[in-house]
């Protein structure tokens, strides 16, 4: 059964893929930082699969289970008002049966969309597209009988497993996007990619709104600002694990500091002026209002 507005969030968080402005989505781990995310102004929230596993003391790549990964998405839905998609990594099951299974659980906290990605294991090998596209397809089957339309971002990792030419990752993930999309995707994701020649050619080459990762964390370099994504006809930008990343790094920052010298430079640094630090402490709690 679905959750009260399920199906309006959903549509709406369908039509921001649609519209002329770049829908941008700064991936969050827990309740307050969702929250957080929510209070800046933010329309919807996207989760990090890395950075809730991290935040719970597992590795990424579906290590951590199943009913754990649900309290944490249960937990950010009950605790904001806009629409959450969630990333389900290859969709936690062995096959499509398990999957759909999976996502019918995952659909009962409220969430409105997925991400699902077509790669396996802490060394991933692609999926069959074939095989993917069954999965695909199912998991709209599913939405379609619980009268709603939950928005798939199908992910290629064509780019991230291929020992391929540049050229051929880029085929491959035109191929895939293509057919991921008559499966019943309704956008699709490729990563990682930073080149605006390369990011321009899946978005003419593949008929669905693409979505970006812009993750300076794992980029040699800057990737593009939003601005030029969406010059470039980019419907979706997502950040992926680098603000749980950079929240990480500075906490290790701060600790060497402190280890090392005794003082607190970078955490002072961080959290000037005060004000600022105190009315974001309010907003991840919710007391913005």
């Amino acid at each position: 059964m679905l959750k009260s507005n399920q199906k309006e969030k959903a549509e709406s968080f369908l039509k921001y893929h649609q519209d002329k402005e770049i829908l941008v989505l700064l991936n969050t781990w827990d309740i307050g930082s969702s929250k957080l995310i929510e209070a800046c102004g933010f329309k919807a929230v996207a989760t990090t699969s890395m950075g809730i596993a991290a935040s719970l003391g597992y590795p990424d790549c579906q290590i951590i289970k199943l009913s754990e990964m649900i309290d944490v998405i249960s937990g950010i839905v009950n605790g904001v008002q806009i629409p959450v998609t969630v990333d389900i990594e290859a969709g936690y099951g062995n096959n499509t049966d398990e999957i759909v299974e999976s996502v019918k659980k995952i659909i009962a906290t409220g969430i409105v969309g997925i991400n699902i990605e077509d790669s396996i294991d802490l060394n991933p090998v692609l999926i069959d597209e074939m095989e993917f596209c069954e999965r695909i397809s199912a998991i709209r089957e599913l939405s379609d009988s619980l009268g709603f339309h939950l928005v798939i971002n199908a992910r290629t990792d064509s780019f991230y497993t291929s020992a391929g030419t540049l050229q051929e990752k880029l085929s491959e993930s035109i191929k895939r996007g293509n057919k991921y999309r008559e499966a019943g995707a309704d956008c699709i994701f490729v990563q990682p990619v930073w080149d605006k020649d390369t990011i321009s050619t899946l978005v003419k080459e593949i008929n669905a709104p693409i979505n970006i990762l812009s993750n300076p964390a794992n980029a040699a370099g800057l990737p593009p600002s939003v601005s030029e994504l969406q010059d470039l006809g980019v419907a979706r930008l997502s950040l992926g694990s680098s603000m749980l990343k950079a929240t990480l790094a500075l906490t290790k920052k701060v600790a060497d500091e402190l280890l090392e010298k005794g003082t607190y430079n970078i955490l002072s640094d961080s959290l000037e002026p005060a004000a600022n630090a105190a009315l974001a402490y309010k907003m991840a709690v919710g007391m913005n209002k």
